[in-house]
């Protein structure tokens, strides 16, 4: 199975540049309920993931930065905890379902390494259910 029949596109993911702002991340991360977004440099390229942790993590620690400044400081003063490895759209599924199993989506890049969209851990699940409550069904019926 192709890759890029889990893909969604890089138009319907939510995304940040390095130069976001803290406070952008945290309300866009809050508005769209999510707990990690993928990084992607001026050009397009997967740069990482920061998570909710990272954030946190980064405001606990700075004794300088709280919520009230997050406005002035960006996302490339964050250290990312979990270096979330993009798949090539090439990759085989093998190496999609290896990555999924330790992150929630794996991002997608093209052959110039441009980011093209993620792989929702999700997806693979629901579509292996579906598969599953396939095979069940045809053995039942067999």
């Amino acid at each position: 199975m192709n890759i890029a029949f889990f893909l969604l596109p890089k138009s319907e993911v939510i995304t940040a540049t390095p130069h976001a702002t803290l406070r952008q991340t945290l309300e866009r991360m809050e508005y769209h309920r999510y707990t990690a977004v993928p990084i992607l440099s001026d050009d397009g390229h997967y740069v990482g993931t920061v998570t909710e942790g990272d954030l946190l993590w980064f405001l606990k620690n700075s004794v300088h930065i709280g919520f009230e400044n997050a406005h002035r400081h960006t996302l490339d003063e964050v250290p990312l905890r979990v270096k979330n490895k993009p798949v090539h759209i090439q990759a085989e599924m093998v190496d999609l379902i290896d990555l999924a199993k330790v992150q929630n989506f794996v991002p997608v890049v093209d052959d110039s390494d441009k980011f093209i969209g993620i792989v929702r851990r999700s997806e693979i699940i629901e579509y292996c259910a579906k598969q599953m409550n396939f095979k069940s069904a045809s053995a039942a019926q067999s």
